[in-house]
């Protein structure tokens, strides 16, 4: 068996790890790996590498992908899907390995209907792929949050300062949520609930008459301000899979505080520095159990379906069924957000 593996849309640690795990099991059975440069531009343009267990020793510990990402949709370009038919065709490519979120896992999806023998990977640091308990990447940008909230709160207390730590997560809070509770802030804002500017200067004022002098903001980039139409957006153009570039909702409440606070209020957007670095020792498991599945449902000729964890095992669920809809924060959990009020 030939299997083609590419990976698109934002790295996540544990991508590199999930690519060595493909390709060390896929050659305990004679499978032969290659892999499809920048994402879906690859197969589209016949970009690839044969991989072999040389190439990918090594990568347990190294975050980023080797093979290179994009957000290129074959569905957006003229002939797209048959471009990548023909690769796979002309390569004797017997099935695909799409690494990524929802945009990259969705196009494998749709080649179904062509003829491709695709299977998805979960990667995302937002955590907001339905069907699986973690994507992969999220408990890297989990522990960079952490130890980002631990950082900023020496400077708070010390400058006696509001900080706001602006995070990934465009439709979920996963990150905003787990990093607040983890790093201690004293407001967690997320997209599955519009905040109130009211609300924010509230909790700060009441921390101050606890003799609090400083309070930690974390902010998800999705987080929505009651009556805004929409999400703060940094840029109004949309990529390949209709997505606006978000950003600024935490310089938005930083702007709206400064004017009624008597003391100092900064933001820290953290940015590229969550997704990137090795991945965490959770990711580098999970990578290699969902690299191992990935090998395993293509001999059994399983196929438009994703890898996912489900407790203690990695099952295969319908490609289809995942990526109906997002996996927003369940409200069993947003009891955390005011768990210390």
């Amino acid at each position: 068996m030939r299997v083609g593996v590419l990976t698109g849309g934002g790295d996540s640690p544990g991508i590199n790890a999930a690519l060595r795990s493909i390709v060390r099991f896929g050659a305990k059975h004679n499978v032969e790996v290659f892999g499809f440069l920048e994402g879906w531009r690859g197969p589209m343009e016949n970009l690839m590498q044969p991989l072999t267990t040389a190439d990918v020793s090594g990568l347990l510990h190294i975050g980023g992908t080797i093979l290179g990402s994009s957000r290129t949709n074959p569905f957006t370009l003229e002939g797209g899907p048959e471009c990548v038919v023909d690769t796979m065709k002309a390569n004797a490519i017997d099935c695909l390995v799409a690494i990524g979120g929802d945009d990259t896992m969705g196009v494998a999806h749709h080649l179904s209907e062509y003829g491709v023998k695709a299977i998805g990977i979960p990667q995302t640091i937002d955590n907001d792929i339905a069907g699986t308990d973690y994507s992969l990447g999220f408990f890297s940008a989990l522990e960079a949050i952490t130890d980002a909230l631990d950082r900023l709160h020496t400077t708070a207390a010390s400058h006696h300062r509001v900080l706001i730590l602006e995070v990934m997560g465009r439709d979920a809070g996963w990150l905003s949520l787990m990093g607040g509770v983890a790093g201690g802030a004293d407001v967690i804002l997320v997209p599955e609930e519009p905040f109130k500017v009211d609300s924010i200067f509230e909790k700060i004022k009441r921390r101050e008459l606890l003799k609090k002098r400083f309070s930690i903001v974390i902010v998800a980039e999705g987080a929505s301000p009651e009556g805004l139409n929409g999400q703060v957006v940094d840029e109004a153009e949309v990529d390949a899979f209709g997505h606006m570039r978000l950003g600024g909702v935490g310089q938005y409440i930083a702007n709206k505080l400064s004017e009624r606070m008597h003391i100092p209020v900064r933001v820290t957007n953290l940015a590229y520095l969550q997704r990137g670095g090795s991945p965490a020792p959770f990711d580098r498991i999970l990578a290699t159990r969902f690299g191992a599945a990935a090998i395993e449902f293509a001999l059994e000729g399983t196929f438009d379906v994703m890898t996912a964890l489900h407790g203690m095992k990695i099952e295969a669920i319908p490609l289809g069924e995942a990526l109906k809809q997002t996996r927003p924060v369940p409200a069993g959990l947003t009891y955390l957000i005011d768990l210390f009020e």
